[in-house]
């Protein structure tokens, strides 16, 4: 009953400055984590390409897991950088070295990162496998030795980010899943 009085509140002042809520978007969200357990129709929102939803979160001061109401990157915002990286071709610019792809992209992918690795950064992991992978694809394209053999691809793409982590911004995030920097 809270929430529909401050909700109404919100509308009337909005009103007063001659502007008005939207019916479809102006929502009431119940922030379900583990102090609040009822269920309810809403219970996650996105909002700046970031969805709240109830996570599962792990506490620093005795490593225990909790459900917290927090924000990651939006699914559509995901589909929307993977929708870029797909434009770029970047496995057919087999003319251009691993360097010149870094001085292209890290700019982008930079952004990216920052912005949404700033909360729940786990959520963040399939678009760096994402990028590996076609990194590896890239790699099998421009070098014979790797032509036919995507796993040795993968594995050439992940020692080189160990040794130089600082040329693309997504293995900056000192991700080491699997075998590959971010498991390609």
């Amino acid at each position: 009953m809270q929430a529909q009085e401050v909700r109404a509140a919100i509308a009337l002042r909005m009103q007063e400055c001659r502007l008005e809520l939207h019916p479809e978007k102006t929502k009431i969200v119940y922030c379900k984590d583990d102090d609040r357990r009822r269920t309810h129709p809403q219970e996650k929102f996105t909002f700046l390409g970031y969805t709240f939803r109830p996570r599962r979160s792990k506490n620093s001061k005795n490593g225990k897991f909790f459900i917290n109401f927090s924000p990651a990157i939006a699914e559509k915002a995901s589909k929307a950088i993977r929708d870029e990286i797909r434009r770029w071709k970047l496995p057919k610019r087999s003319d251009k070295s691993l360097d010149d792809l870094s001085r292209m992209f890290n700019p982008k992918i930079r952004g990216w990162f920052q912005y949404y690795g700033r909360y729940y950064r786990s959520a963040l992991y399939p678009l760096v496998q994402h990028l590996n992978r076609l990194l590896a694809l890239w790699a099998k394209r421009k070098y014979k030795k790797l032509r036919g053999h995507f796993r040795r691809a993968r594995h050439w793409i992940a020692r080189i980010s160990r040794r130089d982590p600082q040329l693309f911004a997504h293995w900056q995030m000192g991700v080491r899943r699997g075998s590959a920097a971010g498991a390609v």
